[in-house]
């Protein structure tokens, strides 16, 4: 199995040692996604519902890099700092989904990097 690393400036820049993503053989791995502006690097706070979609922006920018599309998508791992904020996320997550239905988790976390709200990663098979 060959692995590439997937880079984008279309993405926020990795915060840590690690990629954007992966592509192994059929397979996209993204890294988790804070909600941050990818053309200044600002960490968007404030609004779960904007969050939630910059993040899975991010994470769709990183598929599309590796050759895949939304549809393409096939498990999402969300990580929240306040479970009370779970209905507005599932909110703006299906609108941005609409009929496609990725299998997913969403866990709520003590912290996150940058002290986000929320950080999104999604598995993707070509």
């Amino acid at each position: 199995m060959k692995t590439k690393p997937i880079a984008t400036s279309k993405a926020p820049g990795a915060v840590g040692p690690y990629s954007q993503g992966v592509k192994t053989d059929n397979l996209i791995f993204t890294s988790g996604q804070l909600p941050i502006v990818p053309e200044t690097g600002e960490l968007l706070k404030g609004d779960i519902k904007k969050e939630t979609r910059l993040c899975l922006e991010n994470v769709l920018t990183i598929v599309e890099e590796g050759g895949a599309t939304l549809k393409d998508i096939v498990k999402v791992n969300i990580y929240i700092k306040d479970m009370n904020d779970f209905p507005l996320i599932n909110e703006e997550y299906e609108d941005f989904f609409k009929d496609h239905k990725p299998a997913r988790s969403c866990v709520e976390v003590a912290k996150l990097p940058k002290d986000g709200d929320i950080e999104i990663e999604a598995i993707a098979v070509l």
